[in-house]
């Protein structure tokens, strides 16, 4: 969200540097990283996204020629791919869900079936052999096909809302191997959900309906192409994210809210409005389907799907003395979040450097771990001694089929293993498993301790394989049964059902770990269909997330900074008031003239990667050089491929400028920028010249090379800026000093620049 400067942390009573330090600073430091356009620097692939709007002659000419019958036309378009984002977000999630519970609720009733006949060794061999069929196909499609949809999208998607243009993220390619491989993922047992991944898949098909599909593959449709700049295309991708949590869980009040706490760096009202209305398509899609599926017309998938965990609806009933025992819920629930980030963070760098090593290493750790999972998952329960059924199970015991609380496993008539029922089954089904009320006395303490701690493991290890695969769902598991231990602990000590601690156990995982808290409240609400529950579940959460805070950062913001994606935060650190933009920008600095010759364009388009440039009115056509405005690559190969040649160095005719329409300018879909090697320039045309006033943004922002870098990063995050001009305080030979883009505001780079910041206190 936008940081007003009063949310700003109060300034330190001590100078970080005095000014001293800070001159001979400003003197030593070479800034040879950085990415203002200087001829030769070298640059990050990764792109920024700019959603300042372009003020030149053609976008004036564009909304000046805009009938009523046009902006209305424009606002149905927006309300209507709205609409459309929620019926495919909707359509993928329930038949996503629905192959996960026939797939993997056959490999269970197969494998029941031969362990029922006590065929023990072809039961295992069945059910490892299925498990690693089927992520191995997902890491070979993943690895092969596209590498952008491996782990859970949300770090992608959540820097494309706050400016990021990572490569391919948002491609068709990605949204089907997307579905694919988190559906044979889920299904394979391992520790992963497919919540994070249809996050992903929504703002995947948000992102293509906004450019009008895929020009790559010829699918494409003109009638919906009404999105060409980025400010457009971020609100309906943010809509795409709330839509992807709203067809996890059916929570459509909970998807609007963790796109807003968690995913967008930009909130205003309208786009409330349109994400509540997407998330309202979803659910009455998925209330649709799931009506369907409950006439046991969709295999496994029937009453007991996995889109809605109803398992507390009964009444519940707290008392004040509860209150300790859950703030201790709460906790080490905290300390627990925070250390599986940490661990977290620490397999990922191991997978990372095993992932250099070549694709066939990516494929062999899936199936190692797949394999490994498959044998802690048949081989734990055998450790559990068989329980007797209990006379009042309300029903059938033992289990037999896929899902349900009493697994027979290899016991005997009359008898289940507890620890089988949360083993040998999807997900989803021991979640509810552990939620369900009115079950204390079905699972011993010593089952509960052993599933937790494989679950806490086997859900670090097996995320960040090549494969889609999601935290969220693995957390909830892991959390809901770390509250039933502790209820089990309390034993009569606590008026709390113990399908109660499961919960407010899975409330105080999630927040020590993804640290929300309103989204992650309502979606727990949702979920358990209970709004009693709602001040232990609001308790619980600012508890855990409070003390997580005091370790480390949230699992999302850490896999981003694995990746290297340049996010900026909300806040300044406090060095940057120590230092101004002219501190970490400096010349010289690469500018055109109002009237360039095609020569120079040309070579310096080729010899930069840069997308903005300083375009100067130089004497004669000006008393003094003057800041024309700033002008985009992109609009420059447009004039380039457009062939806007003039024998001589004049100014354009409104006549010249009639062959250009502003859909010329509009910006092209992700990654899709025109290259300028693919342009042809003779030799005669390059000594022609090019009037670039009537396509340069007339009115850029700027800021006066003396401002506090802090305040300036308040306005370029604020307003979604991509270039931002530093202009000189006093009168200079030259009327802009530098451009600031989203690399001079990394703290990687200012302290490469200045490595005394952080010894004087600056944060990593």
């Amino acid at each position: 969200m936008p940081m007003e400067a009063n949310d700003e942390a109060p300034p330190p009573t001590e100078p970080l540097l005095d000014s001293h330090q800070l001159l001979l600073l400003r003197r030593s430091a070479s800034n040879t990283t950085s990415q203002v356009a200087f001829v030769g620097s070298n640059v990050c692939p990764i792109e920024s996204l700019d959603y300042e709007i372009i003020e030149n002659d053609f976008f004036k000419q564009d909304w000046r020629s805009r009938g009523k019958v046009q902006i209305l036309q424009y606002i149905f378009m927006k309300w209507t791919l709205c609409f459309l984002v929620g019926i495919f977000a909707g359509l993928i999630g329930f038949f996503n869900n629905l192959a996960v519970e026939n797939i993997a609720g056959m490999k269970f009733v197969i494998t029941s079936n031969m362990m029922l006949e006590r065929r023990y060794a072809a039961a295992f061999g069945v059910f490892a052999s299925t498990n690693f069929v089927v992520i191995l196909f997902s890491s070979l499609i993943t690895t092969f096909i596209a590498p952008a949809a491996a782990g859970s999208g949300i770090p992608e998607v959540k820097a494309y809302l706050n400016g990021v243009d990572a490569p391919r993220i948002f491609s068709l390619r990605t949204l089907v191997v997307k579905i694919v491989g988190s559906i044979t993922a889920v299904s394979s047992s391992l520790f992963v959900g497919k919540a994070e991944p249809l996050v992903h898949t929504g703002s995947c098909i948000a992102s293509l309906l906004g450019q009008g599909g895929s020009k790559k593959y010829g699918i494409t449709w003109g009638w919906i192409r009404f999105f060409n700049n980025d400010r457009d295309r971020r609100d309906l991708v943010t809509c795409g994210s709330a839509a992807g949590i709203a067809a996890s869980f059916r929570a459509p009040v909970g998807g609007v809210l963790f796109a807003f706490e968690e995913m967008a760096s930009w909130w205003r009202s309208a786009l409330l409005w349109k994400s509540f209305f997407t998330t309202a398509v979803v659910a009455i899609v998925l209330q649709g389907l799931v009506d369907i599926c409950n006439s046991g017309k969709c295999g496994l998938f029937g009453k007991e799907g996995l889109i809605m965990f109803d398992v507390t609806s009964a009444s519940a009933t707290y008392y004040l003395a509860d209150v300790p025992p859950v703030l201790v819920l709460g906790v080490i629930g905290g300390i627990l979040g925070s250390f599986y980030n940490f661990l977290l963070e620490r397999v990922l760098r191991i997978y990372s450097f095993i992932y250099e090593k070549g694709y066939a290493y990516r494929i062999l750790l899936a199936c190692s771990i797949s394999l490994f999972t498959s044998c802690c998952l048949f081989g734990l329960p055998w450790l559990a001694t068989c329980r007797p059924c209990p006379t009042n199970a309300g029903e059938a015991c033992p289990t037999i089929g896929r899902s349900g609380n009493y697994k027979k496993f290899q016991c005997p008539p009359g008898h289940y293993n507890d620890l089988a029922s949360l083993f040998f089954n999807t997900n989803e089904d021991a979640i509810r498993n552990l939620f369900s009320k009115g079950t204390d006395t079905e699972f011993h303490y010593i089952s509960i301790l052993v599933f937790f701690v494989t679950c806490y493991f086997l859900g670090i290890f097996s995320y960040g394989l090549a494969a889609p695969s999601g935290l969220f769902v693995p957390v909830i598991l892991t959390g809901a049964s770390y509250g039933r231990f502790v209820g089990l602990l309390m034993g009569s000590h606590s008026n709390l059902d113990h399908g109660l601690f499961a919960v407010l156990g899975a409330a105080s995982l999630l927040g020590g770990s993804m640290r929300m808290t309103v989204s992650l409240c309502v979606i727990l609400l949702e979920l358990t269909n209970n709004l009693l529950l709602l001040p232990m579940i609001m308790m619980v959460l600012l508890v855990s997330k409070t003390v997580a805070d005091t370790f480390n950062q949230n699992i999302y913001d850490i896999i981003m900074k694995l990746k290297g994606l340049p996010y900026l935060e909300a806040h300044a650190e406090p060095y940057m008031r120590q230092l101004t933009v002219g501190d970490v920008v400096t010349g010289p600095l690469q500018c055109f003239n109002g009237i360039e010759k095609v020569r120079n364009i040309v070579n310096v388009l080729k010899a930069t990667g840069h997308h903005g440039f300083p375009v100067i009115d130089q004497p004669p056509v000006s008393d003094s050089p003057v800041l024309s405005g700033l002008v985009l690559r992109a609009h420059l190969i447009v004039l380039l491929k457009k062939k806007a040649f003039l024998s001589t160095p004049m100014l354009t005719s409104s006549d010249f400028m009639k062959q250009f329409s502003a859909n010329d300018f509009a910006k092209r879909g992700s990654g899709n920028n025109e290259d300028i090697y693919n342009i042809e320039v003779t030799e005669e045309e390059m000594d022609m010249f090019i009037d670039l006033h009537p396509f340069t943004n007339a009115s850029p922002y700027t800021v006066v090379e003396t401002m506090s870098l802090a305040k300036s990063l308040i306005l370029f995050r604020g307003v979604g800026l991509r270039h931002l001009l530093v202009v000189p305080k006093t009168s200079n030979w030259s009327p802009v000093v530098g451009i600031l883009t989203r690399h001079d505001f990394m703290p990687e780079h200012i302290l490469g620049l200045y490595p005394s910041c952080k010894r004087a206190g600056g944060r990593k």
